[in-house]
């Protein structure tokens, strides 16, 4: 039975479309975004629902005549804590990068693929981008993912891309996974193959890969040494709701917000170690080597290396209202309600005096390895940091507006 739909813009531009019951929310985000010509970030019915996750029309409950709310992709920053450069993805879906040109600060050799973009992500020393149509374009280190030239027949409808090290892991619309770079880190998956099934979420970490299954459970594999073997936990993993990584660890978001962690002991021993009694977890980030969660009240929770970020206590005061955190490799930075930013951690990535006053208005947070990038209400970009992993997104000023092309 057909289906007619009329999807709206926020502006008001609309369109009208004719599917079926049997038509998945893919295939209608991609119908969205060749009819407006831009990266479309979510879908939202008439009563409000968020349509998201792989259904089709008809089992969300879509019917003849509903209107859909198509939620247009705003400008974003991307980068990845041990990374060198930073990527934006602009409102007009095209990217801009800087950083060091050899590891992904340099998008010039493919500037003309870089089109209609809605996600990238980073590995090390190298980017990764999906278009709307599902095709994917990489730039940057070969050796660390920056060529994906042998998997590319395979990379269709993609939905996702994590990124370890060295090595990238693509989820496709189908549920499946495919992957490239380096094998030893996360690169080959062949061993688990027929268990990336229905996938939902990836994630990584140093050298391995976690995938979140339809039924709440979880698939790992890469290096054993970085958390690629949940064996030891793996019954324990049940109704997991969101992973992430540290370098040698996960962090799994378990049902009434608890947190189960694993990894090598040897590498990250203090991050493993869960706080007691630790509930109401929303959200986690990681550093190198600790984690921080925003719990239910807007508050923050963190353990670990304190060295990178595990202790807080210095700003606890201040983190509270806390919409995202975002890690550096040795440093945290949290976003609150009211667009300010609270830093800790490593010193040298924390909030420089001269800057503070220019971190009011905040809509996002971004980071390398040793760099954070922030993007303002008014479109400019406050940087600080080390300058030769985008620290000085201008090369000689911090404070910048976001270069046009």
């Amino acid at each position: 039975m057909a289906l007619h739909l009329d999807l709206y813009l926020a502006s008001g531009r609309a369109v009208s479309i004719t599917v079926s019951h049997e038509t998945s929310l893919c295939e209608l985000k991609e119908m969205a975004q060749q009819h407006f010509g831009m990266a479309i970030r979510n879908l939202v019915s008439s009563d409000g629902r968020l349509l998201e996750g792989a259904h089709t029309l008809g089992e969300v409950g879509l019917e003849d005549r509903d209107a859909v709310t198509v939620i247009a992709q705003a400008a974003r920053l991307v980068s990845n804590r041990g990374s060198s450069a930073f990527a934006m993805i602009r409102d007009d879906g095209t990217v801009i990068t800087w950083g060091a040109p050899s590891r992904g600060g340099d998008s010039s050799s493919v500037e003309e693929q870089l089109v209609k973009v809605q996600q990238v992500r980073s590995s090390w020393c190298s980017f990764a981008a999906i278009r709307t149509d599902g095709s994917v374009v990489t730039w940057g280190d070969p050796k660390f993912g920056g060529d994906s030239s042998m998997v590319q027949a395979k990379l269709v409808r993609v939905q996702q891309i994590e990124a370890s090290r060295r090595a990238f892991a693509a989820l496709l619309a189908d549920g499946s996974v495919v992957t490239w770079g380096d094998p030893d880190t996360g690169g080959d998956s062949s061993d688990v193959q027929e268990q990336l099934k229905d996938v939902q979420q990836i994630e990584a970490s140093y050298g391995a890969f976690a995938a979140i299954l339809a039924d709440g459970s979880v698939v790992t594999w890469g290096d054993i040494d970085t958390g690629g073997d949940c064996s030891k936990v793996k019954p324990k993993l049940k109704g997991v709701r969101q992973i992430r990584a540290s370098h040698g660890s996960f962090a799994a978001i378990l049902p009434e917000g608890r947190v189960l962690c694993w990894g090598n002991p040897d590498i990250d021993s203090e991050s493993c170690q869960v706080p007691e009694g630790l509930r109401d977890v929303q959200q986690i980030q990681a550093s190198g080597h600790a984690f921080a969660a925003i719990l239910a009240d807007g508050s923050v929770t963190t353990w670990g290396d304190p060295d990178f970020g595990g202790d807080s206590s210095i700003v606890k005061d201040q983190l509270s209202d806390v919409q995202q955190i975002i890690s550096s490799r040795r440093a945290f930075a949290a976003l609150r309600r009211d667009g300010t930013v609270v830093t800790w951690g490593d010193l040298l990535n924390v909030i420089p005096e001269n800057l503070t006053s220019h971190l009011v208005n905040v809509l996002e947070i971004s980071a390398t390895s040793g760099a954070f990038a922030a993007r303002l209400a008014d479109g400019s970009v406050v940087t600080w940091g080390h300058s030769y992993v985008g620290g000085d997104s201008q090369a000689g000023s911090s404070i910048s507006s976001v270069p046009s092309k």
